[in-house]
């Protein structure tokens, strides 16, 4: 079996710089070297990239943990570990049981929203929201909290949690000057007219015996002039209770503001220098939309704050990769108020990244220095997964469907992905369809296909997905005049089209390939390799020479319909609605994903197998005389920082 172009080793990957702006352009060296070893590696901004919003950081002994958003995703709650806050491995998701989470029929951008993860009583209690529906004046949300004595379970059944409005979460006061007792807190939704829809953050004290609320609610802030206050967390330090929220809607003027009581129940004063972290107004930082934060506390006193953000394509522009999860420094002002710490602003975009005005120390930095923690690394995962596995490896995804034997085997056929297809691309039910996120803006994802479709209703290939209405797919089909075809297939807001003719392919498995250039995707197939020794001259204008053993020459790629605009696969592109009103009939909350999917609208089950599926980072390299090529490399870098 083949694997797609590199043209680099392996030992050469594992050592190259990681420092790279949103692009893949080599980044300067960090503003802060220091010669203490003592520290850990610098941390380098975003930690978690892609599709990793809404960071609940927790620590428990040596060992910290985030937990982000999935949305429609599965499995629910996406949760990486890491020692030295610097590496981080990917744990896989939580959720992964239908009494945990069911999420069919789920709108897009619904589902499993601001999980928050923390521990007590030798359990890690995990909150999260369950919303069924988020457009016009309504949301409709079941929150729900369930617990474990370890995070791969096993986990209790669900117990309701207050549901007035979403990103719910639990405090325990277990700190020396405790009192034991935990608090449960979230948003507060109102529809009315004439009101403000973010009505405020609620408090009430949670049983953990009993598993339900007691006591009064208290509405503790209601917010600054920001507005849209949302996404709590409670601390303790001092003798104040900090309460952490995210601000300024999860756009380009997101924020997270800072409060204050020296009583649990308020009244809470915000800190006067205004939010501790905002991109708002600096469309030249490289890390736009910062907000949504939670605070973590090391051994020896360093605190760091772990917060979403984007990486638009062009300034204020589309954000393919969805919102992402980065980490920032905090120090402590003498009158107790936090701050973000030193570190390299980093720029994004030309004449751009030093913020206007005095508050450089409310700007989210792109390299920050690492706590003083032995440093830890982690072994990337290989690029190519051969699915030799009974179960789906970290990465993948599936959309609002458990992996079960009726759709999804890897069993039946082994060293094979196998899945029955499913209902259409455009369903929120039922659907074929295994992704990984897409966390680098240039990047190359290839499958081997085997697959007999006997109708035009009968489909499977690769899919380059954003939600149900906006997704580019190259799949192999059945033509009644032309027999066995390729056919691209663009769905833009629902409004579906091919932008090219079919393209008729010999009787055998098959490679396709989505080569994605920032804003640019295009489609390539083969027909499959065999394992003859030898090499394979690549000759698609564009691409790079493969170069890997075990090709066959004389197979070079084919490419298949035009170019496509990528801008369409994401946040923007997906959230529909009048920001002056403040009326949205659609959300985009997710970030793109690459993945295989399968479609049998006859109803027989037609089976796809897939041998193998990879996903290869391309870097940028500039040339002395200025020339761009592009380099992959060999593992997955997303699932480390």
């Amino acid at each position: 079996m083949s694997t797609l172009p590199s043209v680099q080793n392996q030992e050469q990957i594992q050592n190259q710089d990681q420092s790279r702006d949103l692009t893949g352009r080599r980044k300067s060296a960090p503003a802060e070297p220091t010669t203490d070893t003592t520290y850990a590696a610098t941390i380098v901004n975003p930690v978690l990239p892609g599709f990793h919003p809404d960071p609940s950081i927790l620590r428990v002994g040596e060992d910290y943990y985030i937990a982000t958003s999935t949305f429609e995703w599965l499995p629910g709650v996406c949760v990486h570990h890491s020692r030295d806050l610097v590496n981080w491995t990917p744990l896989g998701g939580v959720l992964r049981e239908q009494r945990l989470i069911e999420l069919s029929g789920r709108p897009d951008s619904g589902g499993v929203w601001a999980p928050c993860l923390s521990y007590a009583d030798g359990l890690f209690h995990l909150v999260y929201s369950d919303v069924t529906n988020l457009s016009g004046a309504f949301k409709d949300v079941h929150n729900r909290v369930t617990t474990a004595p370890a995070l791969d379970g096993p986990w209790s059944d669900p117990a309701p949690f207050p549901s007035h409005g979403f990103d719910p979460s639990l405090f325990h006061d277990d700190g020396p000057d405790g009192d034991g007792r935990s608090w449960a807190l979230w948003m507060q939704w109102d529809h009315r007219p004439g009101r403000h829809p973010f009505a405020g953050i609620l408090l009430q004290e949670w049983d953990r015996a009993e598993r339900r609320v007691t006591g009064p609610a208290h509405r503790i802030f209601g917010g600054t002039r920001l507005a849209h206050t949302e996404g709590p967390h409670l601390y303790r330090r001092d003798g104040w209770y900090y309460l952490v929220t995210a601000e300024g809607g999860t756009s380009w003027g997101h924020a997270v503001t800072v409060a204050r009581s020296r009583r649990i129940t308020g009244p809470y004063e915000a800190d006067p220098a205004g939010p501790v972290l905002t991109s708002a107004g600096q469309e030249g930082l490289a890390l736009q939309k910062a907000g949504h934060g939670s605070l973590v506390e090391t051994p020896g006193g360093e605190w760091y704050l772990a917060h979403l953000m984007a990486r638009p394509l062009s300034p204020l522009g589309p954000c393919v990769l969805g919102r992402e999860t980065a980490l920032q420094r905090v120090e402590w002002t003498a009158e107790g108020w936090p701050r973000l710490g030193g570190g390299r602003l980093g720029g994004g975009w030309p004449g751009g990244g030093r913020p206007a005005g005095d508050r450089d120390d409310a700007v989210p930095r792109t390299t920050v220095r690492g706590p003083r923690l032995p440093p830890a690394p982690v072994v990337r995962p290989p690029a190519r997964d051969d699915f030799d596995r009974a179960e789906l490896a970290t990465p993948w995804s599936t959309l609002r469907r458990h992996p079960g034997p009726s759709w999804l085997t890897l069993t039946e056929r082994p060293g094979h992905l196998r899945l029955r297809g499913g209902q259409s691309p455009g369903s929120t039910h039922g659907q074929s369809l295994v992704a990984r996120r897409q966390q680098s803006l240039r990047f190359d994802f290839a499958a081997h296909l085997a697959a007999e479709p006997r109708s035009p209703l009968q489909m499977a290939g690769i899919v380059h997905y954003y939600n149900s209405g906006l997704w580019h797919y190259l799949h192999l089909t059945w033509d009644e005049e032309l027999g066995r075809v390729l056919r691209v297939g663009v769905c833009a807001h629902g409004e579906y089209s091919e932008p090219t003719a079919p393209v008729t392919v010999p009787d055998g498995p098959l490679e396709l390939r989505l080569a994605v250039r920032e804003a640019r995707g295009n489609f390539f197939w083969r027909a499959a390799q065999d394992t003859t020794p030898g090499t394979v001259q690549d000759t698609t204008p564009g691409t790079v020479q493969d170069t890997t053993p075990g090709t066959t020459p004389g197979t070079a790629w084919q490419p298949v319909g035009p170019e496509l605009d990528v801008t369409r696969l994401s946040d923007e592109s997906a959230t529909q609605g009048d920001p002056a009103t403040g009326h949205f009939t659609a959300w985009g909350f997710t970030g793109a994903f690459a993945g295989l999917c399968a479609q049998d609208l006859t109803g027989a089950g037609m089976t796809a197998d897939f041998d193998w599926a990879e996903y290869r980072e391309v870097e940028y390299m500039e040339s002395e005389d200025h020339e761009t090529e592009d380099r992959e490399t060999a593992s997955d870098p997303g699932e480390r920082p």
